[in-house]
């Protein structure tokens, strides 16, 4: 592993270098007549030199941006340019722009001392976004930075999304928004493979300090995906705009067993830029799963306990090219690959007592899984600026294919039992093209279409060992081979428009769904065809800059996932096992949303009533198959759990998130989170009817300790919950980290603690008519410590101020 970090490393530094070089047309062009400026700039008020001040060449021969630079630690710059006439401009972040237009430039030229002046009225708003969580609302959504986030340095994004307001992550790292766990996950605005649709996995293997924003979208305008009841969270990678070469370097260690190592790189040069970002991850991570069974019917007990150590490790590459064609247009292109790869040694202890006690047989199953998973995806978007502001084409295409294997060799009682291959090929085609035309000073109409095309083969294989010949033979009941093909093409129109202090957007959706499932071994095959519409309204009326009031109404849907639509069981327990449904229907949901925001003193504060009338609605059923299996001569009734539509759901809440911040030296942020579900609902004449009130808490604590020192805690509470069959008990967690800036501000040293107490424990009771299920899941394990090291060069510790800061703004 060692020397797989030491080639990293080097692949980094290699690639600095290479993009470092001036390209071939620059040098032919620009070298034989090239001048040199240079000049120095400070703070006007300090006479302090300003590192990292951009400086930036437009050329009137060429009309555009030919060349730039950054200031040094002195504030100095020096640029080689052609004979020619020139606007010099300087811009740093907070300081008005400097700006010396038709200079020019004929032989060397020292511009000598440039002051520049704070800007009084944007300094307040860059703290905001550096320091704060909240720092924008608009008509249909709010965007959270996570870029002070002490926490989760040394990371993964699993980690980021666990700390923003609203979202929760889970034992088994599956994401919820609200408590709903259908919330679609999107990378800088689209499908990406560093996700995936239906699993959490690779959320694990992208660095935390990749993430420059995330966006809580819980009431979606038309022109998103009418995917994911609960809402959307759209990941924003960074990715530097500045002239010339930075980046950042990243490393991290922990316990248990952790380390990993993560760069970016970004050359701008003229009308390119390019960008890269390459981490590699290894994580060991311990867990438990404990059942403690007791049938109805005869007193029997079931006492069953898993024990596993997860190994992940591997890496993820992302590249790409920006080409500023003109003024008016550009394109971008990149490609991600990642390459994981892991095991999960798992033993499981199955105990069965008789209604007195007594010991009935014991067995112990070693389930030892190997998974291999690779991916790879190619993206495409071009950008068309008419000369009207915010008058635009987008045009954006993306292929990914990826493969997800999976091997067991499963032993019982020290015997070869079976043998467990599944194998997933996975292709998809993303198409996406919007138009926005401005209508106006303060009106906009958009309308757009996209396609996804998802195909999929999963190639499940049992093997069960023949007692009687030695040989492993296929299992034909439990062997299938599933393909799976989800089309879905969707057009949109949406119009909105700022009247005074009142704001509204209004969208209309259409989306049809072409889903194919083939199951060869058996012979089922069905095609299913369904077309929805699926209107947005959203409104904003602002009483001043600092205060609004928002309303949001939307239709969505959740589709079963291939996985969950798979008849096929799996073979991780002989007792508990779980099972598709390929009868699955989709989930309809009608969401409100009533929205308030205020900044009054040093306080900041934004709520939201909301309500989801949902039918047709996914829960996961526990029950008796009426199939036992041998254990040591004893008849072991076998549980399934699996989804179905039960029911109609009724969810109503409110959330507050409350920031306070006296000084630059100390923030508080705590979100609160209260919900009602009604279940109406039966299943196989069953009754499912239930009640459920519960409730979260989350609160974070910085505060800059001296010798600029930051402490950051986080203290997080998800209370108890139940529904017809389900009782989760409510989970304390504690999180604590400190952080040091090195080599003024180049470089941050932080040391973090999950789980500081080591509480985050899942307990939780299944009861049915046959059977009391008594549970307990250890995801993570135990407490785990990590210490991070950051080094950034040419680059910036705060994040850039993002453009339309502030509520109220028509952003779609």
């Amino acid at each position: 592993m060692y020397k797989f970090l030491l080639g990293i490393i080097s692949y980094l530094f290699f690639i600095s270098y290479v993009t470092a070089q001036p390209l071939p047309s620059e040098e032919a062009e620009y070298n034989p007549k090239k001048m040199t400026l240079t000049g120095t700039v400070i703070d006007r008020e300090t006479q302090q030199p300003l590192e990292y001040a951009t400086v930036s060449l437009y050329s009137h021969e060429h009309k555009k941006v030919i060349d730039g630079t950054i200031t040094d630690i002195n504030g100095f710059f020096e640029l080689k340019v052609a004979k020619g006439i020139y606007d010099v401009k300087v811009e740093y972040i907070s300081y008005k722009p400097y700006q010396l237009f038709n200079q020019k430039i004929v032989a060397d030229l020292d511009l000598g001392v440039i002051n520049l002046d704070l800007d009084i009225a944007t300094l307040d708003a860059v703290e905001v976004i550096a320091e704060r969580t909240t720092v924008e609302v608009r008509l249909d959504k709010k965007i959270y930075n996570v870029g002070k986030d002490l926490t989760v340095r040394g990371g993964n994004v699993s980690d980021v999304l666990d700390n923003v307001p609203s979202v929760s992550v889970d034992a088994e790292g599956n994401i919820a928004l609200r408590g709903n766990d259908n919330v679609r996950i999107l990378i800088n605005g689209k499908p990406s493979g560093l996700v995936g649709l239906e699993s959490s996995d690779a959320l694990k293997q992208l660095p935390a300090e990749a993430i420059e924003k995330v966006e809580v979208i819980t009431s979606p305008s038309a022109r998103y995906e009418a995917e994911g009841t609960a809402g959307i969270l759209n990941i924003i990678l960074r990715r530097s705009k500045l002239q010339g070469l930075n980046g950042a370097l990243t490393t991290n260690v922990g316990h248990p067993d952790q380390a990993g190592i993560s760069g970016n790189i970004n050359f701008r040069t003229g009308d390119i830029n390019l960008f890269n970002t390459l981490s590699y991850r290894y994580n060991e991570s311990p867990g438990l799963w404990y059942t403690y069974t007791t049938f109805k019917r005869n007193g029997n007990i079931s006492d069953e306990k898993r024990d596993w150590i997860e190994t992940t490790k591997g890496f993820t590459n992302n590249f790409g090219v920006e080409w500023y064609i003109n003024e008016t247009s550009s394109i971008t292109t990149a490609m991600v690959y990642s390459d994981n790869s892991g095991d999960n040694n798992s033993t499981n202890l199955l105990l069965q007592y008789d209604s007195n006690g007594n010991l009935l047989s014991e067995n112990l199953r070693l389930d030892p899984e190997l998974r291999d998973s690779k991916n790879i995806q190619y993206s495409f978007n071009y950008t068309k600026n008419f000369q009207n502001d915010g008058h635009t084409l987008t045009f954006d295409f993306q292929f990914e294919d990826n493969n997800n294997d999976q091997y067991s060799l499963i032993n019982v009682d020290g015997i070869d039992t079976d043998i467990l291959t599944q194998l997933v090929d996975n292709s998809k085609i993303f198409l996406r093209t919007d138009y926005v035309l401005p209508i106006g000073e303060d009106s906009q109409f958009e309308m757009g279409y996209r396609g996804d095309f998802d195909e999929s083969v999963t190639d499940y294989k049992v093997e069960l060992l023949n007692e009687n010949t030695g040989v492993f033979e296929i299992d034909t009941g439990l062997t299938n081979v599933f393909n799976f093909r989800n089309y879905i093409h969707a057009a949109y129109a949406q119009f909105g428009s700022k009247i005074n202090k009142f704001s509204y957007l209004v969208g209309l959706r259409m989306e049809n769904t072409q889903l194919t499932l083939d199951q060869p071994t058996s012979g089922d095959f069905e095609k299913r065809n369904f077309t929805g519409l699926f209107p947005t309204i959203n409104l904003t009326y602002e009483f001043n800059e600092d205060e609004n009031l928002t309303f949001g109404y939307n239709r969505r849907l959740r589709r079963p996932w291939s996985f969950f639509l798979n008849p096929y069981p799996s073979r991780s327990s002989l007792t508990n096992i779980f099972q598709g449904n390929p009868g699955l229907i989709p989930t309809y949901t009608g969401s409100f949303d009533l929205g308030y925001l205020n900044r009054f003193n040093k306080f900041v504060l934004t709520s939201s009533l909301y309500y989801q009338h949902s039918i047709n609605v996914i829960k996961f059923i526990s029950r008796e198959t009426g199939e036992t299996v041998d254990i040591d001569g004893q008849d072991i009734p076998v549980i399934q759990r699996g989804p179905a539509n039960i029911a109609t759901e009724n969810r109503y809440g409110l959330e507050f998130n409350l920031s306070y911040s006296p000084n630059r030296k100390w923030r508080v942020n705590t979100d609160f989170n209260v919900y009602n579900s009604i279940i109406d609902g039966n299943f196989e004449e069953t009754n499912f009817d239930s009640e459920n009130l519960t409730w979260g808490i989350r609160l974070n604590n910085k505060l800059t300790l001296p010798g600029k020192i930051d402490w950051q805690t986080s203290l997080n509470y998800r209370g108890p919950s139940e529904d017809a069959q389900n009782r989760r008990d409510g989970v304390f967690s504690t999180n604590l980290a400190f952080s040091k800036d090195l080599f003024k501000e180049k470089a941050s040293i932080a040391f973090n603690i999950n789980d500081l107490f080591d509480s985050r424990s899942y307990n939780g009771t299944v009861e049915t008519e046959d059977f009391i299920n008594e549970r307990e899941l250890r995801f993570r394990g135990v407490r785990s410590y990590n210490l991070s090291f950051t080094y950034r060069f040419n680059q910036k510790k705060k994040p850039q101020r993002p453009s339309n800061f502030g509520g109220g703004d028509i952003e779609m």
